[in-house]
This record gives structure tokens, C-alpha cells and sequence, in this order.
């Protein structure tokens, strides 16, 4: 406590820290110190030099509402409205899903395959469908600056998140957001037809963990009756929108890689690349045209 009975840097995160704990949140150093930083306009550095200094109580109070906002199920991330993505720094919003370390995956498969192409031809296109908070192009387009992208979505909130995040990190003009359910609005041809699609089972959505269920939008998590909706409506329309040499890269859910071949393979396409996540497993494939 501060000389002048004020709690402290220290104060309001060891109290945050003990609160997360007992109500079970599974991280609660690592929530604790973010909250505790977003509220009081701290960064680490000054948490770990200036742990004495003191913090109003009016700060003290506004830190009490967004943990009980966490303990209550919404995400640290969801509470501060932003998350990191690959390096980019993305604005959230209740239309969008929230970004998580694992897509990292999808973007690592294919980059060594937009490297060789623009490599041979000096530019290329993708085309994001379900882009949401626009991740994974955005991600794409901040490691190539001779990659355009096209992000579609069926929801325009969505879209305008993806624009807003865009525009933050600098890559507006290489980027067009397009309203469109999958490809009923897609015009032309890509280089890259990427996606992370809704590929959860309908009767599995209810005991996902409740910082998903309560704020994540259904529709971008409930892949149907078997969770494979989504990859036979783009395996069926994919062909007609590829470039020569093309290529289409998805994210896919735990144990899903073999119901996901069988399917492209009935669409005429050959696997020609699986990327793990963090975690070991396999979460990103690629496909070409046989």
C-alpha cells in the first residue's frame, strides 16, 4: 500500500491474480497482468519498476468490472478489444471470432507456396473466405507486398472490422472486403484460396469452453451436423476460381484430416501439404488440382 493508504501497482495485481485463481480461470498471471495493465495505462516495464506507485481509486474500481467481466467468461482479449495475430495487431469485434495461436498455422503452410509464386510471377492474389477480423490475409499481406487480398464474409460487421484492421496495420490498398455467403458473390480467379471455416460438429458447440460459446458468433464456429459443411461447399467451388498452379489452404479441426481429403479427392484435388500447430497437431492443409 502507498504512503498515502492508496493501493499499488503491486496491490491491484496481487488482488487481481488471487480473484482469477479462485474463481478457476486458467491463466491468471498472465490475465492478471494484462487487465492490470490495460486498466492503469501500464506497460511490463513499469509494473516491474515502479510496483509502489500508486493507483486512484477510480482506476481501482474500473479494474473490478473487467474482472468480474472475465470471471463471468468473456476473454481478456474480447474485455481489451484487441489481440496480436502473426505480428499484426487486430481490433475484435462480436462479429468476428477471436484470432488464436493456432490459425498461425494456416499462414506458416502457406507462405513458402506465395513466395515461389510471386517469385515466378512478381505479384499474387488470394482470397480469404470468412475473413472475420481479416487474420489471416492481413497476416499474409504484412509478410508479402506483392500479395493482394480479397476477405469475404457474409456478415458486414465483419467486414468492417476486417477494413478497420486494414487500414491499422497499413495494407488497405492491397486489401478489398467483399459480402458474399462462401463464393456466391466471387468473381475471378487466385493464386490462393484460403480459409478457416466454422468445422465444429452442431451437437459439440455446447461444451466448447464458455469464453467461446458466450461471445464468439455461432455461425463462424458450427460446421454442421458432421463439422464438414463447410469444406464440401469449397472443395465444390474451388477449381472454377483457381489460377493455374493455384492452390487451396484450410484450417481444419482435431482428427479432421482424413474426412477433409476424402472430399477434396472426390473433387479431383491431391494433398500437398499438412501443417501442425502449437500443440502437435495437424491443423492447416493444403490442396491442388490433380
Amino acid at each position: 500500500m502507498a504512503e498515502d493508504g492508496s493501493l499499488t501497482l503491486a496491490d491491484v495485481h496481487r488482488e487481481a491474480r488471487t480473484r482469477l485463481i479462485a474463481a478457476g480461470i486458467d491463466t491468471p498471471d498472465l490475465d492478471a497482468r494484462l487487465l492490470v495493465e490495460w486498466v492503469t495505462g501500464c506497460d511490463r516495464l513499469e509494473m516491474v519498476r515502479n510496483p509502489n506507485r500508486p493507483v486512484e481509486n477510480a482506476v481501482v474500481g474500473q479494474l473490478e468490472a473487467v474482472l468480474n467481466r472475465r470471471i463471468n467468461g468473456e476473454s481478456v482479449h474480447r474485455i481489451i478489444g484487441k489481440r496480436a495475430f502473426y505480428g499484426v495487431e487486430l481490433a475484435l469485434s462480436a462479429d468476428t471470432l477471436e484470432p488464436r495461436p493456432d490459425t498461425e498455422a494456416l499462414v506458416e503452410l502457406v507462405v513458402p507456396f506465395l513466395r515461389q509464386r510471386i517469385e515466378k510471377h512478381g505479384v499474387a492474389d488470394l482470397i480469404d473466405l470468412g475473413t472475420g477480423t481479416g487474420a489471416i490475409a492481413l497476416a499474409l499481406l504484412d509478410q508479402f507486398k506483392q500479395l493482394r487480398a480479397v476477405g469475404v464474409d457474409i456478415s458486414q460487421g465483419a467486414l468492417e472490422t476486417a477494413r478497420h484492421n486494414a487500414h491499422m496495420a497499413g495494407v488497405s490498398e492491397r486489401f478489398a472486403a467483399l459480402h458474399s455467403d462462401w463464393f456466391s458473390g466471387v468473381t475471378g480467379c487466385y493464386d490462393l484460396i484460403i480459409s478457416n471455416p466454422p468445422y465444429i460438429p452442431s451437437i459439440d458447440i455446447a461444451s466448447l469452453q464458455r469464453e467461446v460459446v458466450l461471445h464468439d458468433p455461432l455461425r463462424a464456429l458450427d460446421g454442421g451436423q458432421d463439422g464438414l459443411t463447410a469444406y464440401r461447399i469449397i472443395a465444390g467451388r474451388s477449381r472454377q476460381h483457381l489460377r493455374q498452379g493455384g492452390a487451396v489452404a484450410l484450417e481444419i479441426g482435431y482428427g479432421q484430416r482424413g474426412d477433409v481429403t476424402a472430399i477434396f479427392s472426390g473433387e479431383n484435388f491431391a494433398l500437398t501439404g499438412v501443417q501442425k500447430d502449437i500443440g502437435g497437431h495437424e491443423r492447416a492443409i493444403l490442396f491442388s488440382p490433380m
